[in-house]
């Protein structure tokens, strides 16, 4: 009790599997809704490294990538992939604990496989937490009785085991809360605002790591204790079983909280007094000085005006926002510069948004609102309901010399393959460079070439062994291509067909394993969560040997897509259709996006190949993290670090890959979505 306790310290650790709990066991707490978790913990020939995500204030996703050592005797080690869920049921309140259950391993090898139903209370100012709970599977393993669950019948009283490599990847509900279980519990206590302490009785007698491994377990009884060095990472040491020592970390990520809360970008163009601007004579009509002057002060705010016309007392627009990831952002810059740079006689401003020179949708502003609401408490929600926002199915004829228009880039690049059972982490580095020559509203040429310059891609030796089409098991075999190589070579129209409707037609070589063409619709109203898609693609596999020829295997696939926005940043997408392998059925995705960008999904696919002809694994399925380089620099910029994570790569369920489907392009300028980010129309 000497030392001395910092206010809003709280005993709620995470434990060695990455999720909140004490050393071993879980708890019934939740950390932060939003947070993602990284947990790296090493025990004895066994190392466990973890992704949490609180998807919501109540549920929490799992990632967990294990490598035990010698598992497999004499000298074979076990990689493995392994997810969970947990969910607080309860909230802890003045006389009751706070309730939650989970499962471990779900689909995975069922290594980790385990249930649980837990309690968690705070006490002496939320520093000291008791948790106690009953749990199945592995944390049934020892003090193991009875199932209780056996009075709704006698199915619970056995538990099935693991058959084999080729059931990883099932979720195995009749294993779910099945065989003995056993009681857990124990204590934790924030020394410090620093300092946590934690000891448990553990119900995981580790039978298997006993028995294969060498491992010791003399008691139940474990001890940690955990030092937070900054508010995003803790070390933790613990003693599992009274003969094991184990040690690990774990770092925080927010996505709310940016390196540079409200970013870095240069300071807005104030508004200028009407009679100053009244003062310099500007006059209507004269469009050949208006022009010039506006596009000047766009382009000083990282806009490009792409037309200009007068109609009446209304000054409009087109812009292409390269700069902003926020869109009201970008359009209240706009609209700020043309009040200063336009005629005083001039009261509305008309802007039109276009991605690739395609319109999207168009904001009209009136004068006197921007100089009323500059500076009111409440300027930014005002703004949007004076707003006039619509669908902006044609546009205006681009100005002179704005087309054809040719853009590229010099950057590096970098490729990974994550969890080959040979090697977790292969990764490329190299030079890319791009190149976009837009000829007209809509219709453009892309191509991107890379250059190796060091890496692991190409020593991979695993050989596809699955009954499918080789879609995308034989990728190992294009990484070998020595020299440089055309990732992307295409031809793109974007249009708008109809008010709400938009579409776009493609042909080229669209990614490292597929070359063709494709044709898109997508119906996206202004102010809708909803949008409505369909996707037709006829293409030929690239040989892998070659830069730019293709082998003998061609394929026709497809999908009907439904997008629909939930609110509160959560967004579901479902694909159903013909996969690359010609296999038909469905991919149900999930994403929880934050407001400035950073973004953490999950989606799972089915289709009519059964899981022994799919193989390891069973089914397509994955997480999906975007980060903004906005939030890591705090510059405005539009590029994003992205990385989807597979358990493993297999044919079914392939879909191919192409850079501008239209529901990503142009949903930043909807309605919808402008209006959940429009705090920063005066930023």
């Amino acid at each position: 009790m000497a030392i001395a306790l910092s206010a809003g310290a709280q005993a709620d650790g995470i434990s060695s599997y990455g999720t909140p709990g004490l050393i071993d066991m879980p708890s019934a707490t939740t950390p932060r809704d939003g947070t993602l978790t990284w947990t790296t913990s090493h025990l004895s020939d066994h190392t466990r490294n973890t992704l949490h995500f609180q998807i919501t204030p109540r549920l929490s996703g799992v990632f967990r990538y294990s490598i035990l050592n010698g598992y497999f005797p004499p000298n074979g080690d076990l990689k493995d992939r392994s997810f969970d869920l947990h969910y607080q049921f309860r909230d802890e309140s003045t006389f009751f604990p706070a309730l939650a259950m989970g499962l471990r391993d779900f689909g995975g090898t069922g290594i980790f496989g385990a249930e649980y139903l837990v309690a968690s209370k705070h006490f002496y100012d939320n520093r000291l937490t008791l948790t106690g709970g009953i749990g199945w599977g592995r944390l049934g393993s020892y003090g193991s009785f009875s199932n209780p669950l056996s009075v709704f019948g006698d199915r619970f009283d056995h538990r099935p085991g693991f058959t084999g490599i080729e059931e990883t990847g099932r979720v195995s509900f009749n294993r779910f809360f099945r065989g003995d279980a056993a009681l857990f519990g124990g204590i934790e206590y924030q020394a410090s605002q620093r300092l946590r302490l934690a000891v448990e009785y553990s119900s995981d007698a580790y039978t298997e790591e006993v028995k294969r491994m060498g491992f010791e377990h003399r008691t139940p009884l474990n001890f940690g204790l955990d030092y937070r060095t900054t508010k995003n990472l803790t070390f933790n040491a613990f003693v599992i079983g009274g003969a094991q020592a184990g040690f690990g970390f774990t770092y925080v990520i927010d996505p709310r909280a940016p390196q540079f809360p409200g970013g870095i970008e240069r300071n807005p163009p104030a508004l200028m007094p009407p009679a100053d601007i009244s003062a310099l004579g500007w006059k209507a009509g004269d469009i050949d000085s208006s022009r010039p002057r506006l596009s000047r002060a766009l382009k000083a705010q990282g806009l490009e005006l792409e037309s200009y016309a007068e109609s009446g007392a209304t000054a409009r627009v087109v812009l292409a926002n390269p700069t902003y990831p926020n869109t009201a952002e970008a359009l209240g810059r706009a609209a700020r510069v043309m009040a200063n740079t336009l005629p005083a006689t001039l009261s509305a401003f008309e802007i039109t948004l276009t991605v690739q020179g395609m319109p999207t949708s168009r904001s009209t502003f009136r004068r006197a609102d921007l100089h009323a609401l500059e500076t009111a408490w409440d300027g930014s929600w005002q703004s949007f309901v004076r707003a006039d926002i619509a669908d902006a199915p044609t546009r205006l004829a681009p100005d002179a010399g704005i087309y054809p228009r040719l853009d590229w880039a010099l950057t590096p690049y970098y490729s990974t393959e994550l969890f080959d059972p040979d090697n977790p982490l292969r990764i490329d580095v190299g030079a890319q460079a791009s190149l976009q020559y837009t000829l007209a509203p809509g219709l453009s040429l892309t191509a991107i070439m890379r250059q190796k310059a060091f890496g692991t891609l190409d020593q991979s030796i695993r050989l596809s062994d699955s009954v499918l089409p080789h879609v995308r098991s034989d990728a190992a075999l294009y990484d070998k291509f020595s020299g440089p190589r055309v990732s992307i070579l295409t031809a793109d129209y974007l249009f708008r067909p109809a008010p709400a409707l938009y579409g776009r037609l493609s042909a080229g070589y669209f990614e490292a394993m597929f070359a063709g063409v494709s044709g898109e619709l997508l119906w996206y109203p202004q102010g809708s969560r909803l949008a409505l898609g369909a996707e037709l693609n006829y293409l030929g596999q690239r040989d892998p040997e070659s830069r730019l020829d293709l082998t003998d295997y061609r394929v026709a696939s497809g999908h009907l897509s439904a997008y629909y926005d939930f609110g509160q940043g959560y967004r579901g997408e479902i694909d159903a259709g013909r996969y690359l392998a010609r296999d038909w059925g469905a991919t149900i995705s999930f994403d929880r996006e934050f407001d400035n960008g950073f973004r953490v999904g999950a989606f799972f696919t089915l289709t009519d190949v059964s899981f022994d002809d799919f193989g390891e694994g069973s089914f397509d399925k994955g997480i999906r993290l975007s980060i903004p380089i906005s939030w890591l620099s705090g510059e405005p910029g539009r590029g994003a670090l992205s990385q989807t994570v597979r358990p493993i790569q297999r044919d079914g369920g392939a879909r191919v890959e192409i850079a501008n489907r239209l529901y990503e392009q142009v949903r930043v300028t909807n309605e919808s979505e402008m209006q959940n980010q429009w705090g920063k129309f005066w930023r």
